[in-house]
């Protein structure tokens, strides 16, 4: 699995109905975060891409997408320093991939939350 549900588990004490909704407003907020990042790396506002970036990386964390939260927390020092423009995309691309493969097992977590939880 992509995903790390350890803190989930944990913060929810075995709660199925937070561990279902926190993982609907998971699925909800990457893609508004996805539109948000597409938006701003398309108007290159940079800055604007950094403050997502630090915001999304919160939901990310969540779920246990460690090394897709460093990325993102790699991206807002790089978009602060106004550095490596052209790395940008590849780390946007990136989280699109690894979120859609997130919420793939997400979905089936949701689904099967006795086996899990």
């Amino acid at each position: 699995m992509k995903t790390n549900l350890t803190y989930l588990r944990d913060m929810s004490a075995g709660n199925k109905d937070l561990v279902r909704e926190m993982i609907e407003i998971f699925i909800s907020q990457v893609k508004e975060f996805t539109i948000g990042m597409d938006d701003l790396l398309a108007k290159k506002d940079y800055l604007q891409l950094g403050k997502l970036a630090h915001k999304a990386k919160s939901s990310i964390s969540i779920m246990g997408l460690n090394d897709l939260a460093a990325d993102l927390k790699t991206l807002e020092n790089m978009t602060k320093e106004g550095k490596d423009n052209d790395l940008y995309k590849k780390i946007v691309e990136n989280f699109k991939v690894e979120t859609n493969n997130a919420i793939i097992e997400l979905e089936e977590v949701k689904e099967n939350l006795d086996l899990y939880f």
